[in-house]
């Protein structure tokens, strides 16, 4: 019961969701029977994951509009297979083919509770309150049932998305749903992939009940302004000369110097171990050249690490910190990424970088960033080529303190455009900013990231991607979703305390070749 990939790219905000769906209506496409179709797909995929010799009695929420109706449809074929049903609905007003519902619900038997707390006996809920659209704060008896809902401690699951979020910003309006699982149906919901959101929906899948492509793009446009990354996604912009597909293997003549040289700028005596897990990220990228960049002090232990890559020694200054730039022939390089384990008083350094390499493709993180910070991303202005900056939520504050950034998405959008750079705002949610005003949203991510050094391999891997040629929001949202997919598997086959960086760096290259080169969607 996966998600469908003919639809899954997509992210819409309320107002689109509204436009698509009144195309299609307007098409000839009665409500009612899109409303019974949408609840034959719930019912199949709860009926599979609540099975009435487990579950015998569900507790359904109803609202007024056509929320509650799809929790009518369901709930109404639930009873027919079987099972005990209960409704609550706090209100007697509701559209009038969410009232039919109601009505022939009651004439098949169901119960219709008198109060919420008569659901309690129940062994699931099915949140029906509301869907998207909602703009007003929860209040009075909804407020109530939802409360109550989330004290009861019975599994749950939302429709379309929890009662109470906001549709475009994963806001809660007073009190929202903590749902077991929310089915987003036709099209995924832009605040359903926001930070705030997580603790609110649960496990996530979309139900798509066949939402024409056409309509789709005549308000989302093609390509749409907003996307999600999916494996697909990362398949189409992969280089194909080095990594192909089952269908179409790689080129046979193809050599070291045909896949790019990274340059990497990072380290310091006392974070040598960021250098080094840096260029560990960029080794499975598929760069053909590394050359790294790092303090005297440390050259031999980078060596140790990386037999294979050309590593400069940097004069430093007498806090283990880079002091000048050593002279290099920019020509032989097609990507710089710089920052990792920098560490601090290293503001002119990271200017004259920035102002030698302006013809280079740069990613930057880390004391990098803090650096242009205090600097001013202004600074960045005279560089020619592409630039990706990949704060973490602190880090995009100081870099840009006048952006808010509780919408994550519109936040990396701003900065994006503000900034002429392509911005990846990390997070669990990683959004994915690009100055044109397009966007991505990376769908999945793992708690077990949440360690120092694995920002430091996602830098690397993302600059051996540009090293390539690979467009800059591109290899944004290639190694954004390599890197995330990556630890999940990892977290899956080995727990969370697996995921350490160095381990993660030495299984995304195993990673890549299981699941991207396979032609499967």
């Amino acid at each position: 019961m996966g998600q469908s990939a003919r639809v899954d790219r997509f992210l819409v905000t309320a107002a689109q969701m509204q436009a698509i769906e009144h195309s299609v209506f307007a098409a000839g496409m009665p409500v009612a029977a899109l409303m019974e179709k949408v609840g034959g797909l719930l019912f199949d995929r709860l009926r599979a994951r609540f099975p009435r010799r487990d579950y015998p009695t569900v507790g359904i929420l109803v609202g007024p509009g056509h929320n509650g109706g799809d929790g009518l449809v369901v709930a109404r074929e639930l009873l027919l297979a079987g099972y005990e049903v209960r409704v609550w609905m706090p209100s007697e007003r509701a559209k009038p083919l969410t009232a039919d519902h109601a009505r022939y619900l009651r004439w098949l038997g169901a119960t219709r509770a008198s109060s919420y707390e008569e659901l309690q006996s129940c062994h699931w809920l099915i949140d029906g309150l509301f869907g998207f659209g909602l703009t007003r704060s929860l209040e009075g008896i909804w407020a109530e049932t939802v409360d109550w809902a989330n004290r009861s401690g019975l599994p749950m699951v939302s429709i379309d998305l929890p009662s109470g979020l906001e549709t475009d910003t994963g806001e809660t309006l007073g009190t929202a749903v903590r749902a077991t699982a929310t089915y987003c149906l036709g099209l995924w919901k832009r605040g359903l992939l926001q930070d705030r959101a997580l603790e609110a929906i649960g496990q996530a899948e979309l139900i798509d009940f066949g939402l024409p492509l056409p309509a789709i793009s005549d308000v989302l446009g093609e390509p749409p302004q907003l996307e999600r990354i999916t494996g697909k996604w990362v398949r189409d912009r992969l280089p194909p000369q080095r990594w192909g597909t089952a269908l179409h293997p790689p080129n046979p003549d193809t050599h070291k110097y045909t896949h790019g040289h990274l340059l990497l700028v990072c380290g310091s005596a006392r974070y040598s171990g960021a250098a080094i897990l840096t260029a560990l990220g960029a080794r499975p990228s598929g760069v053909g050249m590394l050359t790294a960049v790092v303090p005297q002090s440390i050259q031999l232990l980078v060596r140790q690490w990386l037999p294979e890559a050309l590593v400069v020694p940097c004069a430093e200054t007498e806090a283990g910190c880079m002091g000048e730039l050593p002279e290099l022939d920019l020509g032989r390089y097609t990507a710089i990424a710089v920052g990792p384990g920098m560490d601090a008083d290293i503001d002119e350094f990271v200017r004259g970088l920035c102002d030698r390499t302006r013809e280079l493709p740069l990613v930057v993180d880390a004391d990098g960033l803090n650096a242009i910070a205090r600097l001013g991303v202004s600074s960045l202005k005279g560089r020619l080529a592409s630039t990706v900056l990949t704060p973490h939520l602190g880090e995009f504050r100081r870099l840009f303190p006048q952006i808010e950034s509780a919408d994550r998405i519109r936040a990396a959008q701003e900065a994006a455009k503000q900034s002429g750079t392509t911005v990846l705002l990390k997070g669990a949610r990683t959004a994915i900013g690009n100055p044109d005003g397009r966007a991505w949203l990376n769908p999945d991510s793992t708690p077990a990231l949440a360690r120092g050094g694995s920002g430091d391999v996602l830098t690397g891997l993302i600059g051996g991607l540009l090293a390539q040629g690979i467009a800059p929001e591109a290899a944004a949202g290639i190694g954004t979703w390599w890197h995330a997919r990556a630890a999940i598997a990892l977290a899956e086959r080995d727990g969370p305390s697996g995921v350490d960086p160095l381990h993660l760096a030495q299984n995304l290259g195993v990673f890549l070749q299981q699941q991207v080169t396979n032609t499967a969607s």
